[in-house]
Order: C-alpha cells, then sequence, then structure tokens
C-alpha cells in the first residue's frame, strides 16, 4: 500500500510538474505580447523616440529589469514589433487575394491596405522600411524571410493581374518591385511634407490611382 501511494504521488507530482510547466510557457508568451502590445501603443503615440525599456516596462506594470527576462534590448523589441507587423501585412495581402474580386480590384484593395497602414502608423511603417536596423538586408536571415512574407503575396496579386492581362508582361518581380517602390515614395513624400498638389500630387491615394491607371493602360 505504500508503494502504491508512491508511485501515485510520483505520478501526481510529474503531471504537476507538466502542468505548471505549460502554464509558465504560456505566462512567457501573454508577457511578450503584452510588451510588444505596448511598444506598439507608445510607437503609435510617440514615434520610436517613445520607445524605452521603462517606458515600456511601466506601460505592462512590470519591474525595469524584468523586461530583460523576455527581450536582450530595445532593439530586440523593436524587432519584435517589426516581425508582428510584416506578418500583419501579408496576412492582409493574403486576404486581399482571396477576394471574390476581378485582379486589378484586388491590386487596388492591397495598395489601399499598404497606404492605411502606412499613414496610420508612420513610426511603425518607418521601422519596418527605414530603420537601419530592420532594413538593412544581410543582418538578420528570420528579419529578411519576414520582410520577403508581403513582398511575396504582393507579387503574387500582382501576377494576377498580368495574368488576368490587365499589367504589362513583364518580370514579375521588377513590377512588383517597381510599384512598391513608387508607393513607398510617395508616402514618403507625404510624411515629410513634400507632397504638393501645384507639383501634380494631390495625396497619396491620388498618386496610386494614376500609377495603377497607367501601369494598365501599358
Amino acid at each position: 500500500m505504500t508503494r502504491r501511494k508512491r508511485q501515485g504521488i510520483g505520478r501526481s507530482d510529474t503531471t504537476g510538474s507538466s502542468a505548471n510547466a505549460r502554464v509558465a510557457a504560456a505566462t512567457v508568451v501573454t508577457t511578450d505580447q503584452r510588451l510588444i502590445a505596448a511598444a506598439i501603443a507608445l510607437l503609435d503615440a510617440g514615434g520610436g523616440s517613445a520607445v524605452t525599456i521603462r517606458a515600456v516596462a511601466q506601460a505592462v506594470g512590470v519591474s525595469h529589469n524584468a523586461q530583460y527576462k523576455h527581450f536582450a534590448n530595445r532593439s530586440a523589441l523593436l524587432r519584435a514589433v517589426a516581425l508582428q507587423d510584416f506578418a500583419m501585412l501579408a496576412d492582409a495581402f493574403a486576404g486581399v487575394r482571396r477576394l471574390p474580386v476581378k485582379p486589378l480590384a484586388k491590386l487596388r484593395r492591397a495598395l489601399a491596405c499598404f497606404v492605411a497602414y502606412g499613414q496610420d502608423h508612420p513610426a511603425r511603417y518607418r521601422l519596418l522600411f527605414s530603420d537601419p536596423d530592420i532594413a538593412t538586408p544581410g543582418g538578420d536571415p528570420v528579419l529578411e524571410a519576414a520582410a520577403m512574407r508581403p513582398f511575396a503575396a504582393f507579387a503574387a496579386i500582382v501576377r494576377g493581374c498580368q495574368e488576368a492581362q490587365e499589367l504589362p508582361d513583364v518580370p514579375n518581380a521588377e513590377l512588383t518591385g517597381l510599384i512598391y517602390a513608387a508607393v513607398h515614395g510617395l508616402i514618403d513624400l507625404q510624411a515629410s511634407g513634400r507632397l504638393h498638389q501645384e507639383k501634380g500630387l494631390a495625396g497619396v491615394p491620388a498618386g496610386v490611382d494614376v500609377l495603377v491607371r497607367i501601369l494598365a493602360r501599358a
């Protein structure tokens, strides 16, 4: 009887340890996400300079040192934000691609998503596409792969337009890169206050519309 009780206790302890480990793992993930969400909120509210280890810790309600258990430094936290937003853009483009509309309409929807992201979240947009720690190629293969996901999803939409003969029959990567670069340029011009109607640029959506119409007639 004593032996059975001891065996039973052993099994219970093992089960309890496993459950505790799962709870601990879930807690780590939750805390990571809370820290990322806090960094995003600070970016949106005050730009890159607002994101400090101390400010993020205060927003989440953890000690300054506790945050280092989840992210080694500020750059690691911003990297996590970038990974999340690259995935969000990729998912948005993939969702547009599944819409039951014509290929060119899908392209317009995808571009509208891209423009809205750049205009609604300028600091996060700069983080993804202008921050040297994020945008410089060759530094972080995981980050580079994440950055290619939205580009690939967008390229698939462009390819659909080409297959429907709604866009020019040129190499897909080149055409996608051209559209990407043009839209980036419009968003950057607006962000820096250099988008002027007297120079023929009434706004980013209007510029994107002209770009699509030109390409569709080429």
